[in-house]
This record gives C-alpha cells, structure tokens and sequence, in this order.
C-alpha cells in the first residue's frame, strides 16, 4: 500500500495519469492496425488467367468471351487457377462444346486481377495466388513469430534495463521496419521487415500496459486498463477508415507505420515506471519523476515534501527483496506462482488463438471488407465499454470466465450454422469476437496486477509469448484450406471454454494494491486458501450443529 500512497498523496488519477496514458495509448491503437493489416495489404481479389497477345477468338457466337477460354466453377464464373488448353487452329469458328472439350492448363501468362477494390495488393504484388496461396498465410505466420519471439525476449529485458529504453527502442524500429516494408522490391524482403514489426508491435504492448498501471493508483486501475483495449478497438476503426481512403498496399503499409517515428520522438519524455526505479535502488530518479508528476496535478507542495528518505524507508523490505537477480524459472518456482502462470498460459494462448483465427480471414458476409472490419471494431468498443463497468462491479476472474466461456459457446454455434444464413452467421461472428476482445481486455488487467513488480515484464512477456504463440498457430493452421471450414471454428471455440475454467484458480484482484515481490503473491495465497478453509470449517461446524444439537 506504501507506493499506492505516495501516488494518491500527489493527485491520485490526475492530470498527468491522463496525459500519460493518452501518450501510451495512441500508439497502441495502431498496433491493431499493424496485427490485422494483412486483411488489407493481402486482400485476394476475383482473378483469372492471363491470355497472351497472339491469342484473339474469330468467333460468331455470341457466347461470352470468357466462356471460350476459361472453364467455369460452379457459380459460372471463370475458374481463377485453369485455362482451356488452345491448340493451333482451333480459334477459328469453333463452338463453345468444343472448347469444353479441350484439357486445362495452368495460368502460363500469369493473371488478370479485378481492381475496382484494391488498386495494388501484396497478392497482385507478388502473383500469391493458386500454387504459391499459401504464401499470404505464411508472411502473416512470419510476423507473428515476430511478436512472439519479442514477447520473450523484450519482457525479460525490460525487467532489467527499463520499460522506457525498451518502449522507446520499440517505436524506432517499428516505425523504420514498417516504413521499409512499404517500399522493398520482393517478397522475401518484405517478410523480414515484417518480422520486424512484429518483434516491435509485442514490446510495445506488453511495456504499455505495465507502464499505464504502475503509474496508476488503485482506483484507478480499472479504467485505464479498459481503455488499454478500449484504444485496440478502436485501431480497427482507423484501420477500415484508412484502408477504405488509400487502396494501394504500398502507400497503406506507409501510412501506419511512420506515425512510430513521431511516437519515438516524444518517448523521450514520457518519465520511467518510478516504482521500478525504486525497487532497482534508485531512488533518485524516482523521486524526480514523482515531483513532475506532482506538478502537472497541481500539487507541487506534496511533492516537494517527498525525499529519498521517505521512498525508501516506505519500501525498505521490497528493496532488500528484489535485489536478488531473477529470471523466467521465478514464474514457476513457487507454487502460488506455478499454478497462476499455469493459468495465464493457457488464458492467453487461447483467448489470443481463437481472437486471431477468427480475425486474420475477415469474411464480410456480403457487408464489403471495409464494412465488416468497422462494424467488428464499433461491436468491441461498445462490448468493452460495458466489460468496464461489469468488472468494477464483479471484479476481474468473474468477468475473465464469463467472457471466455461465452465467446466459445457462441463459436462454436457458429461453426454449425449454415453460410447461406448471412444474417445469423454475422450475429455470431461478431458477438463471438466481441467476447473474445472483451476476455483479452481483461486479461491484460488481470495479468498486470496478478504478476509483483520485481517480474511483472517477465510475466507479462511471458505471457504475452504464450498469445503470439495462439496467434502464430492460428495463421498456420489457416494454411490446411477451405476444407477445414467447420473444424477450425470449433477449435476456436473450444479453447476459449477450456481456457475459462482455468481462469477460475486465479485469485482476485479488484480493489487490491499491486504485489511488488514473489513473497507477498505466496501470502496472498495462503491467505486466500485460509479464508477458504475457515470458511468451509465454520459451515461444517453449523451442520454438525444441527444435527447433534
């Protein structure tokens, strides 16, 4: 309760902590706009083959140019990946039964892409389509290996050098990745300066939300980490906004990455987490950070009274504590942190599995893509708004469960619905994805006042990994096909279920002060299965009670 106090005694949830966290949260909004850009940038349009220059139909039939060169799939449109094979001679007068008498060949001249959507895609770019499909999942696999590999190693790294120095790095190398990407003449090239982003888009997250809720206090928690989310959501608005104004793949690549290069520039003045300076013995820096902080709340004289004295004999213990050099193998060594980390591993890979894989292939349902992604984004702002009010209320684990466990029922449905049910096929989708924003909302709350101080970016990029890693699997089982169209969506919803349960061995944490050492999450613990067992001991007393009396 000391840090909380020291907060609460310079304003509370003022000025600064709503400056601070707008600054945080700008750039988060365009992270969603980087993790679901390729539904965009990678947009397949209706193609077909491509026929040379010497081929011209001397024809007097009336039937369709397309008829007599491109066989036709069942909704009589020209097959996008064959052709008809043309023999010499055969142009002349010949008749439509005797061109689908003729044997297929492969699109040997390459492809004519419909460009009445998107003017230039990294499809159109690159000719990602029939035999080389496969090639749009495998670079969004790409850049989400990037965001997993940056969740493991960024979290740990931030724990020793600072959330700034890493967060500030972060903006750098997404907005000089991404830029480059936009520009870069080959596929290959392109996949790596993704992967790039990538690795930027997880520290920049994960070092976020522990900067927005260290700088918090208490009764403040809620809100900001709701409006975390609340910012992903409406990234998705500016996405469709943007994408529906520059339909070029090139140009919309550029536009939301070089707005990083600016957020790198007032990094250098957003202060570090001066809770983490102080239980890294430097009080010094903290205490300067505390006093602007005061300032900007107007009040100046708290702040002043404020020395190094008092910040460190308030937090004496957790000093002497954090001291010891930690690592990774702390989020299981003891058993209150085994079984929560347990949890928060199969919390984030699933909810983060089921999130993506429903997202990655938006299917407008006859909306337009543009439409589908605004109105995904308006359902999520509106679902999280209401998430902020119910867990002020019924606190964090009631809320995580119930979010999970309904997303995945309502996937599930919507894997047995029939596709010629537009109407309802839509409800479920987008309520499914509601839920799903809704539980990782939550999760990023939760799992931020779960992990202590000494470890919270360990944990949090622990956790964060174990997301990408949903996120990563998600895209490659997209590779199995169209075959899997009933399978998959059971798999997203199956998880979020199982995933629900597992919430349920998390301890609460609404309305408390945020653990700073391992040692007070043990406690904690046992204090929790304490109260359980005096509990249930009362109760079985009363029975005994009643029945020798």
């Amino acid at each position: 309760m000391a840090f909380n106090d020291i907060l609460v005694s310079i304003g509370g949830v003022g000025c600064f902590q709503i400056l601070h966290t707008i600054l945080l949260l700008v750039p988060v909004a365009l992270l969603s706009c980087h993790n679901l850009l390729q539904n965009f940038t990678g947009a397949v349009p209706d193609h077909h083959c491509k026929l040379s220059s010497t081929r011209v139909l001397n024809s007097q039939d009336e039937t369709p140019l397309s008829n007599f060169y491109f066989p036709l799939d069942k909704y009589k449109k020209p097959q996008r990946c064959a052709r008809y094979q043309i023999v010499k001679g055969m142009l002349l007068n010949a008749t439509i039964h005797q061109w689908e008498e003729k044997s297929t060949e492969s699109c040997k001249d390459g492809w004519i892409y419909d460009r009445s959507v998107f003017s230039s895609t990294i499809v159109t770019e690159w000719n990602l389509v029939c035999n080389h499909h496969s090639l749009r999942q495998i670079a969004r696999a790409i850049y989400m290996t990037g965001v997993l590999l940056g969740a493991l190693v960024f979290g740990s790294l931030a724990d020793k050098v600072g959330r700034m120095e890493i967060l500030t790095w972060s903006y750098l190398q997404m907005g000089v990745a991404g830029s480059c990407a936009a520009f870069l003449p080959t596929f290959d090239a392109y996949c790596a300066f993704r992967f790039l982003c990538g690795v930027a888009s997880s520290a920049i997250s994960v070092n976020s939300i522990s900067l927005i809720l260290e700088w918090m206090p208490n009764h403040g928690r809620t809100l900001a980490g709701n409006f975390f989310g609340f910012s992903y959501s409406l990234g998705q608005l500016v996405l469709s906004a943007v994408a529906y104004k520059i339909r070029d793949w090139r140009w919309l690549q550029f536009a939301v990455s070089a707005p990083f290069c600016i957020f790198f520039l007032y990094s250098w003045w957003l202060p570090e987490s001066a809770r983490w300076l102080i239980l890294r013995d430097e009080p010094e820096k903290a205490l300067k950070h505390l006093r602007k902080a005061a300032f900007v709340n107007g009040k100046r004289r708290e702040g002043e009274k404020l020395t190094v004295q008092i910040l460190c004999s308030e937090m004496q213990k957790d000093i002497l504590i954090i001291r010891a050099s930690h690592s990774v193998f702390d989020l299981v060594r003891t058993p209150a942190m085994r079984r929560m980390s347990l949890s928060l591993i199969i919390v984030w890979f699933s909810s983060n599995f089921a999130y993506y894989g429903l997202g990655m292939d938006l299917k407008d349902f006859g909306l337009g893509v543009f439409q589908a992604q605004a109105l995904f984004g308006g359902v999520e702002m509106i679902a999280k708004l209401i998430v902020m009010l119910v867990m002020t209320i019924v606190g964090r684990r009631v809320m995580q469960f119930a979010s999970l466990f309904m997303a995945g029922i309502i996937v599930v449905s919507y894997s047995f619905t029939p596709q010629d049910k537009k109407l309802l096929c839509t409800l479920l989708a987008v309520t499914g994805k509601a839920f799903l924003a809704c539980a990782i909302t939550c999760m990023y709350l939760y799992t931020g006042e779960l992990y202590p101080t000494e470890i919270r970016q360990t944990g949090m990029g622990f956790s964060a990994m174990n997301a990408r890693l949903g996120s990563a699997v998600a895209s490659i089982l997209h590779l199995t096909g169209d075959f899997t169209f009933t399978i998959l969506p059971m798999l997203f919803g199956i998880t979020p279920i199982i995933a629900g349960f597992f919430s349920c061995f998390l301890l609460e944490t609404k309305d408390s002060s945020l653990p700073d050492t391992i040692n007070e999450v043990e406690n904690r613990s046992s204090s929790s299965s304490t109260d359980y067992e005096s509990h249930s001991e009362d109760w079985t007393h009363k029975v005994h009670l009643k029945e020798f009396p």
